[in-house]
């Protein structure tokens, strides 16, 4: 009981006597006064060394410093038309772009090297077809131009088509291609989102000009990997008892009233690769109602989509002879709505494709179709078919 353990915590213990020697301090004690001294020296050295930081004090930027800065970020893009009839502006690559309007309405660009600013990196884009899946459903503003009835598409002032940059990307294999376009999406809610959400992002998808939501949807499809055309309805032999709709370009109407009832139509969306007719016989007859109009579309840097769907059509003779893009669909699958003649027809269609080595099919958003063609595609990259995007498949055909 008389011991330390039973003792009262720092009571009645004998005082220990201390080591003998001539110091009081250790070796470990001295070592870690003299880490402690070093220490203080440093903390104070770098509080009163030059920092490298811009210690000026702030101050809200002026009237005159704001425009300074908004004229230098307003230099970096497209400029303004200037009073001698020319345009200039900077393009991606840094080179100097001059657009000229000449005396006959046709615009010449000239392209010229220019400096580069700043001294990073030069990045070099190999590769300007498609977009990043990140920013699909936003329109490049480089390629639109502000009109009264909206923005339209227009070719960039480096040279970059709305076909190109909104193009699905596919493997440059040359394999066997097939596109599939499915039409009259925008006219129906439930069948709009139905085929977006079922249909691979693979398979074109075809917007009618009056549909509803299009914006929505536009970027809906576009996030799931769908390119995507603008369906314009052209006056059948049949009309007006046939009537295609709202925006329909007419063998009557004259250039300059079906061009602007076209630039009305494209206004509505876009992020789209090129424009497909909804119907037309009579107007893909007629030369003279039709040629204007390829050519307004192929000067905005769009390919014309013809879908088959009239033997008598021009389309493919008046590319040619303007050098417009250009791509005609083999076959149209739902002739016969029910899943097994869809299915039949997707097998004609890849016999063409085996044969020529492309093929282009046509269809709408009817459920059978949508399920027909989903089950099918499925099915294809087994049997070494990729399917793509309908612009890899357009081209500028040859003059007849």
């Amino acid at each position: 009981m008389g011991t330390d353990i039973h003792a009262p915590l720092g009571q009645n213990r004998k005082a220990r006597p201390r080591p003998a020697g001539p110091s009081r301090f250790s070796t470990g004690t001295i070592l870690f006064t003299l880490a402690a001294i070093g220490l203080i020296g440093f903390s104070s050295w770098t509080a009163t060394a030059p920092s490298g930081l811009d210690t000026t004090p702030y101050s809200p930027p002026t009237e005159e410093t704001a425009a300074q800065t908004t004229a230098e970020g307003k230099a970096d893009q497209k400029t303004a038309a200037a009073k001698d009839g020319v345009r200039r502006a900077n393009g991606l690559s840094g080179a100097r772009v001059q657009e000229t309007l000449t005396d006959d309405g046709n615009v010449v660009r000239t392209y010229t090297p220019g400096t580069r600013s700043g001294t990073g990196p030069l990045i070099i884009e190999a590769n300007r077809i498609g977009q990043d899946a990140r920013s699909a459903a936003f329109p490049n503003e480089d390629l639109l131009e502000e009109t009264s009835d909206g923005r339209i598409p227009i070719i960039g002032l480096d040279g970059t088509r709305p076909m190109d940059q909104y193009a699905r990307p596919w493997s440059g294999a040359r394999g066997t291609r097939i596109a599939i376009v499915v039409g009259g999406l925008g006219l129906s809610q439930t069948g709009t989102q139905r085929a977006i959400r079922e249909l691979p992002g693979e398979v074109t998808l075809a917007f009618a000009a009056s549909g509803n939501s299009l914006s929505r949807w536009m970027q809906e499809a576009r996030r799931g990997g769908h390119e995507i055309l603008l369906q314009m309805p052209l006056e059948p032999f049949d009309y007006p008892q046939n009537d295609p709709g709202p925006y329909t370009l007419r063998t009557d109407r004259g250039e300059a009233g079906n061009l602007a009832e076209l630039h009305r139509a494209m206004a509505q969306i876009t992020n789209y690769t090129g424009i497909v007719n909804f119907m037309g016989g009579r107007f893909l007859s007629d030369a003279d109602a039709l040629e204007p109009v390829i050519r307004d579309i192929s000067s905005r840097g769009l390919f014309f989509l013809d879908d088959g769907s009239s033997a008598q059509s021009l389309s493919g003779t008046l590319a040619g002879a303007v050098e417009a893009p250009h791509a005609f669909a083999d076959l149209q699958l739902d002739g016969d709505l029910s899943r097994e003649a869809i299915l039949r027809k997707l097998d004609e269609l890849e016999r063409i494709a085996r044969r020529n080595g492309t093929a282009i099919g046509m269809a709408s958003a009817f459920d059978e179709s949508v399920d027909a063609i989903r089950e099918w595609c499925e099915e294809a990259g087994g049997r070494g078919i990729e399917i793509v995007g309908v612009a890899s498949l357009a081209a500028v055909p040859a003059k007849q």
